[in-house]
């Protein structure tokens, strides 16, 4: 028990530092994940013989109704409800129309049985949430035109259907009567939507007359909200990966308190079920069988991205999008993680049970992983899709309505101080902030744009909020009596390049620093240190 505890330590280390080094080179860290699982696996440096398929379906089903859920709770209605419609029709009728393209490409060109091409079809034409999460968010690619939200909307809830798709071709290569079909298509959607609002509007009605808060119930609330969320449905026949899609937009885009504490709580368990994952369907994998496949997956993988994908894509996105857009959109089609799940389901199932679709669909979701998820910020900027003056985080809840958007500041004009003897309106000042008023002496002044400041003023401003993109790590570094800065100037002081002091508190007041700022004793510095 402890071996396989320490084992496991190890194993998420190396992923969160096989990420870090992803994101320096360009790759996805999901592939990192898929490696290290190899690398572990009965063909690795460690040989850990893994081939339950059984308790593969279980674990990985988990994770991605978490992954699911924590996507449509991190995404913002606001900015996505002017491209849901499209995003919708993209997610099922753009999820059917590829299956259906895969499936001829597949009999006709490769020589597949008609009902295993439709199997292969189904179980890899939706695009996954966690790839297409992680490399907009990682690589934060601000797209124009709502894009990002088209995107982060249709991959999140094409999965759904992908699934809907495997149980039909499951059913068409068993005994199933297929008559039946069209109803359980329905009650499929049906009871997916209708059990994803009714438990979303029961949580949210729920939090709202509850305080749960306390020792970190709401989460553990959440947890069990998101496993009624796909149980529920999957009991009776429904989609229970659409119910907690469903789910998760509807609490995430309600009136709750504490919503910046549980979508941070899901961003780090949704780093931990992709770890997981990713891991298991590396550990589960044979790579020294993939030679024998490599060829297929390579034909499966041309035919989804350079016919069926661009296909769907370019018929449901014929009007309001330019052909570069429509281009970009096929391009971010990425296979993988729900891809891979749904070709275990197959394994698992009684009408089906051969382990080589597996293996197709393994190498089939690794090379669009590497090849389509690397190239994708590459396309994005040579396509001139890129706007720099958006943030892809504005098509994510990061539930900063919760805080006042704009922090007030204090800056005194010295009489060495750029600003002094100069009009307001000849400052230039940081982009959505304000000059609200400037206290001179016993006066308050009411600034316009003709307002001079003058030594000794105290200009009031309010400036945006702070978001935390990951980029900056502030820190703070207390001062004591024997420090070797003190009662020296910050420009006496030998810094490295990366080390900057962003300000000084000293005695309830903030300073912001300048060269010529003194450290003093019982001073605490915040500063901003890059690795």
């Amino acid at each position: 028990m402890e071996f396989i505890m320490l084992l496991s330590a190890v194993i998420i280390v190396l992923c969160i530092v096989g990420n870090k080094l992803s994101a320096k080179i360009g790759v996805p860290g999901l592939i990192v994940f898929l490696g290290l699982g190899m690398l572990f696996g009965s063909d690795g440096l460690l040989k850990i013989p893994f081939n339950d398929f059984v308790a593969s379906e279980k674990i990985c089903c988990v994770c991605l109704i978490f992954i699911m859920f924590c996507g449509g709770f991190s995404t913002n209605w606001d900015a996505a409800k002017p491209v849901a419609l499209r995003a919708g029709i993209l997610s099922s009728l753009g999820t059917i129309l590829t299956a259906l393209i895969t499936t001829i490409g597949c009999h006709f060109l490769i020589g597949i049985g008609l009902k295993e091409s439709f199997l292969v079809g189904a179980v890899i034409s939706s695009t996954d949430a966690a790839s297409v999460f992680s490399i907009l968010r990682g690589k934060k690619l601000n797209l124009k035109d709502g894009l990002a939200s088209l995107l982060e909307i249709e991959s999140g809830s094409n999965d759904p259907f992908s699934y809907m798709l495997t149980i039909i071709a499951l059913a068409l290569m068993g005994t199933s009567d297929v008559s039946s079909l069209g109803v359980t298509a329905l009650f499929q959607v049906l009871f997916g939507v209708l059990f994803g609002f009714g438990i979303a509007f029961i949580a949210v009605w729920f939090l709202r007359r509850t305080k749960i808060a306390v020792n970190g119930f709401d989460t553990i609330f959440m947890i069990a909200i998101i496993f009624a969320a796909y149980s529920a449905p999957a009991m009776i026949g429904g989609n229970g990966y659409l119910s907690v899609y469903i789910a998760g937009i509807f609490i995430g885009n309600s009136p709750i308190k504490h919503k910046a504490e549980l979508v941070h709580f899901f961003d780090g368990i949704t780093g931990l079920c992709q770890i997981l994952l990713f891991f298991i369907l590396g550990l589960l994998s044979n790579p020294s069988q993939l030679p024998e496949i490599v060829i297929s997956a390579l034909a499966i993988f041309l035919i989804l991205t350079f016919v069926s994908r661009p296909v769907a894509t370019f018929i449901i996105c014929s009007k309001g999008y330019t052909n570069k857009e429509r281009l970009f959109v096929a391009w971010a089609g990425l296979r993988g993680a729900s891809s891979i799940v749904f070709a275990i389901t197959a394994v698992v199932s009684q009408s089906y049970g051969d382990a080589k679709i597996f293996n197709i669909v393994m190498c089939v979701c690794l090379i669009s992983v590497a090849f389509q998820g690397t190239l994708l910020p590459v396309f994005a900027k040579k396509l001139g899709l890129i706007d720099d003056g958006s943030s892809v985080m504005k098509t994510f809840n990061d539930y900063q309505d919760e805080t006042p958007q704009f922090n007030m500041m204090r800056v005194f004009v010295s009489e060495f101080h750029d600003w002094c003897g100069k009009k307001i309106s000849e400052i230039a000042l940081p982009e959505e902030s304000l000059v609200l008023m400037i206290k001179r002496k016993e006066t308050t002044i009411v600034p316009k744009g003709e307002t001079i400041i003058e030594p000794g003023d105290d200009v009031i401003m309010s400036i945006p909020s702070y978001y935390d993109n990951d980029d900056i790590a502030l820190k703070e570094e207390k001062i004591d009596k024997s420090h070797k800065w003190v009662n020296k100037k910050i420009a006496e002081i030998d810094l490295p390049s990366s080390y900057l002091i962003i300000m000084v508190k000293r005695e309830g007041e903030t300073i912001i620093p300048n060269g010529s700022t003194v450290i003093l004793a019982d001073d605490t510095l915040v500063v901003n240190e890059q690795n």
